[in-house]
Order: C-alpha cells, then structure tokens, then sequence
C-alpha cells in the first residue's frame, strides 16, 4: 500500500522543454546613445568591458505583463504543436509587476485566453528566476497536478533605474520569454542545485515602494564616481555582486555536476546567467572552462535578468548547438542561485 501511494502522488518522474520563444521592446538604446548622455565615456569601452552594444527599452505603458503575453503569443504562433486549451498552469516570474494585487500571472490568463481550468501564479525572482521556474515546473508535471505548464519570464529594469546612472543602464535590457514544460520535449529536465543567502539582499535591491517603505524618499546623493545612489532607483554594488558571483558560481558548477553524475568533460554547452562578459570570462576562466562550449549572448539585447537564459537558448537552438548534456546556471538578487541539466536528443 505504501508503494501504490507513492507512486499515486508521483505519476511522472520526467519534465521536458518543448518549446521557447521570446519578445524584445522596439525602442533601442546604443552605446552611441549612451556616450551621447555620457560623453566621458566611450562606445569602445562600453562594448568591450560589458560585452553589449545595445539593448531594447521597454516603451513607457509597456509593462513586463504586456511583454509576457507578446512573447507566449509568439510561441503559440511559432508553434502548431502546442495549443493554448493544453495549458493547464501558468508561472510568471517578474520582479516588475503591473500591480501589487492582482496576480500578473492571473491577468494574463485572460488576456491570452487560457483555459479557467489552469493554475496561476507570480514569482519574484531575478537572474535566477528561470531555473527556478524550470524546476516549480517539472514539480507540477511529475506530481501529476499540471501536464502543459506555460513558463513566463518578464523584466522592465529600466523602469527602475536612475537616468543619470550609467552603469545600470549600460548593462540591463527590457524582455520577456515563454516556454512550455510538458511530458514529452526536445529536452529533459534533469536534476538541480538551488541556493539562497539573504545577507546579501541589500547589495541589489529598490528599497521603496513595497509595504516596509511606501512611500519614495527622494534621498538622491552621488558616490565619487558620480554615480546616483537613491532609495527609489535600482541600486547595485558592483564589487559586492561580482564577488558574490565569483564565490558561490563555481560551487554551483560542481554541485550540478554531482547531482547528475556528470563530469565537466559531459557537458556540450554552458548556458550561464548573461550578466556581463567581464564577469563570465573571468567565471570562465577560473572554471578552466573551454570557451568553444561556453555560451554568451548579450551583444544586442543586454542583461534582460531572468529572461538571459532562454533567450540564450532559443539563438544556441538557432545556432544548431544544443545536443546531448547543457549546463543552465542563473545567478544574482536575493542573492540567489540555481542551476541544472538539460538533456537533449
């Protein structure tokens, strides 16, 4: 009897990806833009420290939720095989909501007219958000609750930033993926590896507009850079995120690794979280990682958070590079970390 339980509340033991497509804002901003605003700085050093030489801005009453619904549209569109009355759960991860309450994730059952039948729900999570989101979804396929789950990813971070902040604003991008999980894909979901500490939170984070601070501050000062530091803008330390990323990253790799049954030599791709190409060739490097099976593609789009990832992968798929074991591994706020093997045919 105990056996027949068991095997009751897991039906399933396997989660596949079937299919990602992502939406991109029209509004593009350049390094020529940016050195335009910033004189003292230069379009070569922007494109050869951060590895970006554009990103898209979402339009002023473009909200992640609206881009969200752009991108499952596209998918559903670029995708005969997966009809919107199979969806059976929703989960959208946002960091920039339209509204406190209602649920995103709600709204955008109505709006892409899902079944009332199907489950729904926000996330708030950022560079990590997307292994997150790949592993609350094969929970719902092998438990048996969900069998066509629609993952959504949705950021606006320039809505959150100060305008005179060059650093931020050479480095994040507006986007939005979707992806279904399902019983059967091009792609197992494997096993993961899942972090937190909370000690860093401080280190990225827009202190105002939640329930502790409501209400904005307007507490603008400069540090010696002359960068704008404010509760009601998007602040971020550089050095203490860097560091952070350099310490627990590689732990990460050999985590994922272990938990698979894999050896470094097993994996054809290395998807990481886009942040910035200074930091992922230093990772890449200290991982003794070979940069022909080390993934990078943040050149036009930017730093879109917990959209980097899929996007990653939709232009790899395009690039006919995903086959057998690719290493996905997200990384930042919270401080948060997460990572996992997905298995190709």
């Amino acid at each position: 009897p105990r056996v027949r339980r068991q095997r009751q509340m897991c039906i399933r033991d396997r989660a596949y990806i079937k299919a990602i497509d992502y939406y991109l804002p029209e509004t593009i901003l350049t390094n020529e833009d940016l050195v335009k605003e910033f004189p003292e700085w230069s379009v070569d050093k922007i494109a050869t420290k951060i590895g970006i030489e554009q990103r898209c801005i979402s339009e002023q009453h473009e909200t992640s939720l609206d881009m969200a619904v752009e991108a499952a549209e596209m998918l559903f569109k670029n995708n005969s095989e997966i009809q919107k009355n199979d969806i059976d759960f929703v989960l959208f991860c946002t960091q920039s909501p339209d509204y406190v309450l209602p649920t995103s994730a709600c709204i955008i059952q109505s709006r892409l007219n899902l079944p009332t039948t199907c489950g729904a729900l926000d996330f708030n999570l950022g560079c990590s958000g997307y292994v997150y989101g790949l592993a609350m979804a094969k929970g719902l396929i092998c438990s048996g609750i969900a069998k066509n789950v629609l993952l959504l990813t949705g950021e606006t971070y320039s809505k959150y930033l100060h305008v005179q902040d060059k650093s931020n604003r050479t480095i994040f991008g507006d986007a939005a993926s979707a992806t279904i999980i399902s019983t059967t894909g091009s792609a197992e979901i494997k096993k993961f590896s899942l972090g937190t500490d909370g000690n860093g939170a401080n280190n990225l984070i827009v202190k105002t507009g939640g329930a502790r601070i409501k209400r904005t501050l307007n507490d603008l000062e400069y540090d010696e850079n002359s960068n704008p530091i404010s509760s009601d803008h998007l602040y971020m330390n550089g050095s203490e995120i860097f560091n952070f990323t350099i310490d627990v990253v590689p732990g990460l790799v050999k985590n994922i690794l272990e938990n698979n049954d894999l050896s470094k030599e097993d994996i054809n791709l290395f998807v990481f979280h886009q942040a910035n190409q200074y930091m992922l060739n230093f990772l890449r490097k200290k991982m003794k990682i070979d940069e022909a099976s080390f993934y990078y593609y943040m050149k036009n789009v930017g730093n879109t958070v917990s959209s980097t990832i899929p996007i990653a992968l939709t232009e790899a798929f395009r690039e006919g590079l995903l086959r057998g074991n690719v290493m996905l591994a997200g990384f930042g706020v919270g401080y948060s970390w997460g990572g996992c093997i997905l298995e190709y045919d």
